[in-house]
């Protein structure tokens, strides 16, 4: 039991540092058509704990969405590493957390700032989550990997794991 508790503890970890170090998701949902649409979403509060938070408008497409059905996948792809998340959204009013997430950058996207009560959190609690790591994380390591594949004829094996929560 303490060795499946330690790896899921390091596959939370591996999960945690991916997403830190990619910030911009892929968020999709179904549309009103049943389709899948994904945005771009800036990633809030990166100490990944099970829940992903973005800020966005509740009218807009995704908020709408969202709050018809929440079954919805968060995808982040960054240097030689991706995390699949698939969860449960929901809409969050909370004036004082979006304060405290707000930023210069949100400010860029998203109008009246925190007080508006248009702007809301989209909070996700993941299912599971997915995650693929390349050997040595650098763009060179990545590069050296794939040729010695090639000479090698051997596939070049990564981290990969699944996270149930």
């Amino acid at each position: 039991m303490a060795d499946n508790e330690n790896l899921e503890n390091e596959n939370v970890e591996k999960v945690r540092k991916i997403i830190k170090g990619t910030r911009i998701a892929m968020l999709t949902h179904q549309d009103e058509d049943g389709h899948l649409v994904s945005r771009p979403m800036a990633t809030q509060e990166v100490d990944f704990d099970g829940t992903v938070r973005f800020i966005a408008e509740r009218a807009s497409d995704q908020g709408l969405a969202i709050q018809k059905n929440p079954e919805v996948n968060v995808a982040y792809s960054g240097s030689g590493s991706w995390v699949s998340l698939c969860g449960t959204a929901r809409i969050v009013n909370d004036p004082d957390k979006l304060r405290e997430l707000w930023s210069s950058f949100t400010d860029s996207w998203l109008e009246g700032g925190p007080e508006n009560p248009n702007n809301v959190l989209i909070e996700i609690d993941a299912h599971t989550v997915e995650y693929w790591d390349t050997p040595g994380g650098s763009k060179i390591t990545q590069v050296a990997n794939l040729l010695k594949s090639r000479v090698t004829g051997e596939t070049v094996e990564g981290d990969s794991g699944v996270v149930n929560l």
